[in-house]
């Protein structure tokens, strides 16, 4: 998957536009829910986790507002997978250069 174009609110993924959450693995794209908006839990994370990934990326949104709490960061190193989390910009970016030589989830919030 090749992950381009995002502006608020908007990206495309392999020149499919989208205007949800995502999760983006290398065989499927789907919508991301979570619990809560803002905050993302341990359950939050479980659609990524169920693909064993060796990297999640998390975009945390336009302007970084989404914020994991520590029972998620925990549920990631307790599992010895590579946490990745920062502005969806930056997760854009470090997808698309992560994805080809490893097993890489992305969690994309893409406002705010």
């Amino acid at each position: 998957m090749r992950l381009a174009n995002y502006h608020f609110g908007r990206i495309e993924v392999d020149g499919v536009a989208y205007e949800h959450d995502l999760l983006i693995a290398p065989a499927e794209v789907r919508e991301w829910r979570r619990r809560e908006g803002h905050r993302v839990h341990p359950e939050d994370l479980e659609p990524a986790l169920a693909l064993a990934p060796e990297v999640v990326i998390v975009g945390t949104g336009f302007s970084g507002l989404l914020k994991l709490t520590r029972e998620a960061e925990e549920h990631l190193s307790g599992r010895r997978i590579e946490l990745v989390a920062v502005r969806t910009g930056e997760a854009v970016e470090a997808y698309n250069e992560l994805s080809p030589g490893r097993r890489t989830c992305a969690l994309l919030h893409l406002t705010c």
